[in-house]
């Protein structure tokens, strides 16, 4: 059992070893994303300024959002009515009884 342990740790050094180095080399890149994103920010136009051109479009999407939630109260009703249809239905038809000998 002992000698697996260190056969374990043998084959998993090479690697160890690659990622650390990967690490190493992607480090400045990540820190110079980390002081480039304020320059890399999104213009006001775009990010939602004063002076925005994005209320139309916000607009938008809220009128689209509307219209969605229109079309499922519509369903919603729809059914509602053919529940109550049904019901109705059914109230007219247990009305009528049938007479238990009837005519032969």
């Amino acid at each position: 059992m002992n000698a697996v342990v260190p056969m374990r740790a043998h084959a998993v050094r090479p690697y160890l070893s690659a990622d650390v180095r990967k690490g190493a080399q992607r480090a400045p890149v990540f820190v110079a994303m980390l002081f480039l994103a304020t320059s890399a920010s999104a213009c006001p136009v775009c990010f939602g300024g004063p002076n925005s051109l994005s209320t139309g479009m916000d607009s938008a999407i809220f009128f689209l959002i509307g219209i969605v939630i229109l079309v499922q109260i519509g369903f919603v009703a729809l059914f509602w009515s053919f529940r109550r249809r049904a019901k109705q239905l059914q109230r007219h038809r247990e009305q009528f009884h049938l007479i238990n000998g009837g005519v032969r």
